[in-house]
């Protein structure tokens, strides 16, 4: 049993010490392994700081060879330009010493000039004494030979001088007068024939219309809506009559305020393309209108103002300018009549060199004031004069506004400029119409101009009122007579009527003498 127990033991311990003899030569393995893998760590980290240290220095020569090249560069650039302002400066410095040299030479040659100006002032001094002493031996002589003292022949002589002068100076100032008239007039005629003949217009200006036209004839009673509330609505909201007479598929809009009027047009149109009209809707698209018509109105304004390319004007003074789009005179639209006027103002100043687009600032406003002519009383001349003082505009540009209807004296060439202007682009072929009421009124009155002459048998109005035909007694006014009548009937028609570009006056005297063979 001890044997079994002993001979256990042994094994025991035999395992113990070959256990423990494994394990500490595994750890000594591992040591080993440690160390030697440290040792390939540290080998390689040397091996890379030998690298980096390498490339470091191989990097720091580079920068320092990059630096150095950068500094000769500079100062290679600081050599030439060095060398280049001490160049100019040697330059600089002859120039200096030939004009030195020059200033030299001037001065001696001023300083001869001084010495040879003081030897021939001297010779005019002992000349003029000389001279002197001869004038007076002669005045004496004449005094004693004509009984005459100097004065008194001094008195005479002027006295008949300034007569003669003045006769003559007065035939001179009365031939220039007249062929200064002349000349001015064929100017003045040349100045506006080349002004109209290089602006480019339309015959007859775009003018607003207040008709309506309807798909359909049934659209007349959506538009009057139940007991007529939807056409009361239109009428409360725009401010405007709807007259709905018996021409089918139109409805006309009437009204004073052109303005009012285009929103009422468009509201309309709107309407009558939704299909949709009751009281509500029609507030709704009124107001809509409304906020779309000033766009387009300060829109407008502003292209007027672009197109001549002023600056600085009040932007109250542009949607006055815009509201002028939608109103009319005599079917002549007025913001392109002002237009006109501002063309045909710029090419006249031009002729004159004057101030072109000062001209055109006169013109392109001088109708400023018809844009607030259904609120504000008073004439549209001194009516814009005040919104173009209120809005800070020039002076000049103020005085051509009020006096371009006269109701102010022009101030200056730019106010009667204006007034020619607008003449033209009144007056031109097609540029308004006339009411028919105007226009029979000026042929029956140019008939009575002419039948209100002694021996006029008929006169006739013809092509428009441009020709006035006047058929005389052949018994009671001869050729002579004849002629005479032709210019007291044109002086006449020119006094009484007012009319654009001319009338012909054709005065015809015959005699006829009828025999029957039978």
């Amino acid at each position: 049993m001890l044997n079994v127990i002993g001979l256990s033991f042994s094994i025991g311990a035999t395992f113990g010490v070959a256990i423990i003899w494994f394990y500490f030569k595994s750890k000594r393995e591992q040591i080993y392994k440690a160390k030697h893998s440290a040792d390939q760590i540290l080998k390689k980290a040397k091996i890379n700081a030998e690298r980096e240290k390498k490339d470091s220095l191989t990097n720091l020569k580079s920068e320092i060879y990059k630096k150095r090249s950068e500094f000769e560069l500079e100062v290679k650039k600081e050599r030439i330009e060095q060398q280049r302002l001490r160049h100019k400066m040697h330059k600089k410095e002859d120039l200096l010493e030939h004009r030195e040299v020059m200033l030299d030479e001037i001065r001696k040659e001023l300083q001869q000039k001084e010495r040879w100006i003081s030897k021939k002032l001297d010779n005019l001094s002992a000349d003029e004494i000389k001279l002197k002493k001869v004038y007076d031996d002669l005045v004496a002589k004449l005094e004693k030979l004509s009984g005459i003292k100097h004065d008194e022949a001094k008195r005479i002589l002027f006295e008949s001088l300034e007569k003669e002068v003045e006769l003559e100076n007065q035939k001179w100032l009365s031939k220039v007068e007249e062929e200064f008239k002349i000349k001015a007039k064929e100017k003045s005629l040349d100045i506006l024939i080349t002004a109209m003949q290089r602006y480019m217009s339309e015959q007859v200006t775009l003018h607003s219309s207040s008709i309506i036209h309807l798909p359909s004839e049934d659209m007349k009673g959506r538009i009057i809506g139940k007991e007529g509330r939807n056409i009361k609505a239109l009428e409360m909201s725009t401010g405007m009559e709807f007259v709905i007479g018996d021409t089918p598929e139109i409805i006309t809009i009437s009204g004073f305020n052109p303005i009012r009027r285009e929103i009422a047009k468009r509201a309309l149109n709107i309407l009558i393309q939704d299909g949709r009209i009751n009281p509500t809707r029609i507030e709704d698209v009124v107001s809509k209108c409304e906020e779309e018509l000033e766009s387009s109105i300060e829109e407008v304004g502003q292209q007027a103002v672009l197109e001549f390319g002023f600056r600085g004007v009040h932007p109250e003074i542009v949607k006055l300018l815009g509201s002028l789009h939608f109103r009319t005179s005599f079917a002549q639209n007025n913001l392109i009549h002002s237009k006109e006027v501002a063309y045909f103002a710029r090419m006249i100043a031009a002729e004159f060199g004057l101030d072109q687009n000062l001209a055109a600032r006169c013109g392109l406003l001088h109708d400023i004031g018809k844009a607030v002519s259904a609120e504000v009383e008073g004439p549209h001349a001194l009516v814009g004069a005040d919104l173009a003082k209120k809005y800070g505009e020039d002076p000049i540009v103020i005085n051509a506004i009020a006096s371009h209807h006269e109701e102010v004296p022009a101030k200056n060439i730019y106010g009667l400029i204006t007034h020619i202007a607008d003449s033209i682009s009144a007056s031109r072929p097609g540029a308004r119409r006339e009411t028919l009421a105007t226009y029979i009124k000026r042929l029956e009155q140019l008939e009575e101009i002419a039948n209100s002459f002694e021996g006029v048998k008929k006169a006739y109005a013809l092509q428009a009122g441009r020709e006035i035909r006047v058929i005389i007694d052949e018994c009671e006014l001869d050729d002579e007579k004849a002629t005479m009548l032709a210019r007291d009937i044109a002086k006449e028609i020119e006094k009484e009527v007012s009319f654009p570009g001319q009338i012909k006056v054709n005065v015809i005297r015959e005699k006829r003498i009828i025999e029957y063979a039978k």
